[in-house]
């Protein structure tokens, strides 16, 4: 059975919480003896804004977990590269990166060319060990953020604002209920 812990993100124009796996005291001491990473990739894109939510995504990310390494990556088309943001945790003084892919499904990016790319990455950055954690997927916590935004353009269609305490996601267990069988 995993341990959750609720999170809420601080940001100012933000103010949403989440249940995430709680990190076991065992992996925070391998986090800060080995100085792990993360790198978050997404695909890329000709737009700025699209772009930057991936960065707005990585604070947040960085926020609400326990790493204190955690930078964005584009795997095409945009900069910082995968081996840009490889080498910025490797010079913030990260021995081990795990690059996850900010994507749903494990297509031709997963299986081919992330891959591809974070080998030519850790070709330039001897010493440095990375892995690729599996996509987002089929997830319950993916169904639980659906709905909210279902309930949400339910009630804008209606005429009526979002309920901010939540209760208008009360038909949809928690994630953390979900994944431990719990309701």
């Amino acid at each position: 059975m995993e341990n959750w812990q609720r999170l809420r993100c601080s940001s100012s124009n933000c103010g949403s919480s989440a249940s995430v796996p709680a990190v076991p005291l065992s992996c925070k001491e391998q986090q800060q003896e080995c100085r792990c990473a993360v790198v978050i990739v997404d695909h890329g894109s000709r737009r700025k804004a699209s772009n930057d939510m991936l960065l707005e995504f990585c604070q947040l990310y960085q926020q609400l977990t326990q790493h204190s390494i955690v930078e964005p990556a584009h795997m095409e088309i945009a900069e910082p590269t995968i081996a840009q943001a490889v080498g910025r945790c490797v010079e913030a003084g990260a021995s081990r990166v795990v690059i996850a892919p900010y994507f749903l499904s494990r297509g031709r990016h997963i299986q081919e060319d992330i891959p591809a790319l974070v080998a030519a990455a850790q070709e330039q950055f001897a010493g440095v060990s990375c892995s690729i954690a599996d996509p987002i997927g089929i997830d319950p916590l993916m169904v639980q953020l659906i709905q909210s935004r279902v309930s949400a353009a339910l009630l804008k269609d209606c005429g009526a604002a979002a309920d901010p305490s939540g209760a208008s996601e009360a038909a949809v267990p928690s994630a953390a209920a979900a994944t431990t069988g719990q309701r």
